[in-house]
């Protein structure tokens, strides 16, 4: 099914989502805020770009033992998935600044990633906030044919083994962005003429992802193996390390909220049409987590406040735990779900319960 052909309903009698989103506005008027980052944001992003860049300086400078260098790497990791959790996600989303400049400049961050601004702009904005957990829509539920995440998807017998393996897949995320997902995306998009906002000109947007491509190897490869005092072996190893650390925390995060037990998955009906409005159709397929650990909700970019992220994406991360109440609240009012788990651990028995229970062999294969 193509996804154009997709439609919500528009039978919201109860008006659930002129009231929810009445009430933010006026949260935001009242209190005289502005929907974007604030001096919190500003902050946090000068500690996670620290994160990520200062080992790569202090590798660069000062020699060090072997550990202490493998340590480091792993602190990049830590920081390459803050910067992206924190920075670029919101900016990507027009939410970091009121200045459509700074978003871009910031949300550009993705090439330092190691990921391409066109591609993850349709993947994220447009083809999941649109198409949240719909089978054949919402590619991040498409992980090939190694990992089924939907009833939905064909099954394979190495399936049964999913919630064991999965945890050292998860590593290789961004590594995919570096070497083939965004050269394959970009070609499927292009093609399928895919975009969020104006529909850029093929030979630009190749043109740039090669050439920040190579900027991305020039600066995490080429410099380091010509001008670092340490074996070619070890960065390697570093850049690979680096690579799985990020990796891990992004595909761990962005699971809990959506592939997980509590998390519907449904298919529109035979004419395209989805059951829900779109607004209500999020609360059905997202999951908060862990919403109360300052630690997560500081770490995270607010990615534990799905179901505020997904219904309100043009507003910064930094006032998610302050609109959450009135989500819950207004939500509890229409008798319609608000689900969430109240701590990580939680979150992701529920996310490996549910691997292991698409990894069954089902009564008729998909």
């Amino acid at each position: 099914m193509n996804q154009n052909t997709i439609k919500f309903s528009r039978q919201d009698s109860a008006q659930f989502f002129r009231t929810l989103n009445k009430r933010v506005n006026d949260y935001f008027k009242d209190n005289d805020l502005s929907r974007s980052g604030n001096w919190k944001l500003y902050v946090k992003t000068f500690v996670m770009f620290a994160l990520y860049l200062t080992p790569y300086f202090l590798l660069f400078f000062i020699p060090m033992s072997g550990w202490l260098q493998f340590l480091l790497t792993i602190v990049m990791g830590i920081g390459m998935a803050g910067v992206g959790m924190n920075v670029m996600h919101d900016a990507n989303h027009g939410a970091y600044s009121s200045k459509k400049w700074v978003n871009k400049l910031l949300g550009s961050s993705i090439y330092i990633l190691a990921g391409n601004v066109y591609n993850w702009q349709v993947q994220h904005n447009v083809l999941h906030h649109t198409y949240t957990n719909i089978h054949g829509h919402d590619e991040d539920l498409e992980a090939g044919r190694i990992m089924r995440f939907s009833e939905h998807a064909k099954w394979n017998r190495f399936h049964r083994f999913q919630h064991i393996y999965s945890i050292f897949l998860y590593g290789l995320l961004t590594i995919n962005w570096a070497l083939t997902s965004d050269f394959l995306q970009t070609r499927r998009y292009l093609k399928r003429k895919l975009a969020y906002g104006e529909f850029p000109k093929p030979m630009a947007q190749w043109s740039m992802l090669i050439a920040t491509k190579a900027l991305y190897a020039l600066i995490w490869l080429v410099i380091p193996l010509l001008f670092f005092d340490i074996s070619w072996w070890k960065i390697l190893l570093g850049f690979f390390m680096m690579h799985y650390t990020a990796g891990v925390i992004l595909s761990v995060v962005f699971q809990l909220a959506h592939v997980v037990e509590d998390a519907n998955m449904p298919l529109p009906d035979e004419t395209g049409t989805m059951k829900n409005t779109w607004a209500i159709h999020q609360l059905f397929t997202t999951v908060n987590f862990s919403t109360k650990n300052k630690i997560v909700n500081w770490f995270t970019g607010g990615l534990n406040h799905q179901v505020e992220h997904h219904i309100f994406p043009n507003i910064s991360h930094v006032h998610y735990q302050k609109i959450s109440k009135i989500v819950k609240k207004t939500a509890r009012e229409f008798n319609l779900p608000y689900h969430e788990y109240k701590t990580t651990r939680q979150a992701l028995i529920a996310h490996f319960k549910h691997l292991k229970q698409m990894g069954s062999k089902p009564a008729i294969s998909a």
